[in-house]
């Protein structure tokens, strides 16, 4: 993520929830704004399936920082991943540092 695209977002009233299944970006009244889901694929490994971000926050790098949060829950859960959502499988891509989680 470029500093200027943290930075806007970081100026934003969002918050990145972390659950078992699925990272999301809310609003303060619960809409939910983003969202990357994974669920099981197999024991002890996930499916990044899909990844979505409201037009309104595109360009902001929230896609990228949704991806970075579903890594470090992976790592820290000791989970793989699968990808077959194409957003993610670019966003490793560009990672190498995280091809650790992948199954």
């Amino acid at each position: 993520m470029y500093p200027q695209q943290e930075e806007r977002f970081e100026k934003n009233p969002y918050q990145i929830e972390i659950h078992t299944h699925s990272v999301c970006c809310s609003a303060e009244d619960g809409t939910i704004l983003a969202e990357v889901t994974f669920p099981d694929a197999a024991p002890g490994v996930v499916d990044i399936n899909h990844t979505f971000v409201d037009e309104r926050l595109r360009g902001q790098g929230i896609a990228s920082r949704m991806l970075k949060q579903v890594a470090q829950e992976l790592k820290e859960t000791g989970r793989r991943a699968k990808l077959s959502c194409s957003y993610a499988v670019a966003w490793f891509a560009k990672h190498p540092e995280w091809s650790e989680v992948l199954a």
